[in-house]
C-alpha cells in the first residue's frame, strides 16, 4: 500500500477568507490529506486568538473530509516532516506574493527536500482579498459576507460589537 499524499497548507488565517478556502478546495483534489496549519506569527498581532482561528477553520472546512486543522510553532518544515508531507501549499494573489513565496519555498526546500512547494493562484474573484483588508472593512461596519465563510462573518460582527460596547 502506498503512503498517503499529504499536503500542508500553512498560514495565520486571521481570519480565514473565501480565498483561502478556494485554494484549500483545489488542494483537496490533489492530496489524500491536507493539514491546515495555523501559525502564530510573532510579527503580527492577531484579531482572533489561535483557538478562535482553529475553531473558525474547523467550522468552515467541515464539509471537506480530507482536511484536518491544527496549530504549530516553529519551522514549517518540522511540521511537514512530522506529517511526512510531500508538499506545502501556498496561495498567491499577485506578483508581489509570488516573489516572497518563492523565497520561502526555496528556504523550505533547503531545509526539507522531501516536500515541494505548490503555488496555487487564487481565483480572480478573491485576488484582492486579504485577511488584513477583511478585518479592517468588517471592524468599520462594512459588508464582508461574500469574502468570508458565514462563521467568520458572524465572529467579525461579534468582535465589532464588543469593540463598540454593544455586547
Amino acid at each position: 500500500m502506498t503512503e498517503p499524499r499529504v499536503g500542508i497548507y500553512p498560514g495565520s488565517f486571521d481570519p480565514v477568507t473565501n480565498g483561502h478556502l478556494d485554494v484549500l478546495r483545489r488542494a483537496c483534489r490533489l492530496f489524500d490529506r491536507v493539514v491546515v496549519a495555523v501559525l502564530q506569527n510573532p510579527a503580527k498581532t492577531p484579531l482572533f486568538t489561535r483557538e478562535e482561528r482553529l475553531a473558525l477553520l474547523a467550522e468552515s472546512t467541515k464539509e471537506l473530509p480530507n482536511v484536518s486543522v491544527e496549530s504549530f510553532d516553529g519551522l514549517l518544515v518540522e511540521l511537514a516532516a512530522r506529517h511526512r508531507a510531500c508538499a506545502v501549499i501556498r496561495g498567491v494573489r499577485a506578483a508581489g506574493d509570488l516573489e516572497s513565496e518563492l523565497r520561502m519555498a526555496q528556504m523550505n526546500r533547503r531545509l526539507y527536500e522531501d516536500a515541494v512547494t505548490i503555488l496555487v493562484p487564487t481565483d480572480p474573484a478573491y485576488a484582492f482579498v486579504s485577511s488584513t483588508l477583511v478585518k479592517e472593512v468588517a471592524l468599520f461596519g462594512g459588508d464582508v459576507s461574500g469574502l468570508v465563510p458565514p462563521p467568520v462573518a458572524r465572529a467579525l460582527a461579534q468582535k465589532r460589537a464588543r469593540r463598540e460596547g454593544v455586547v
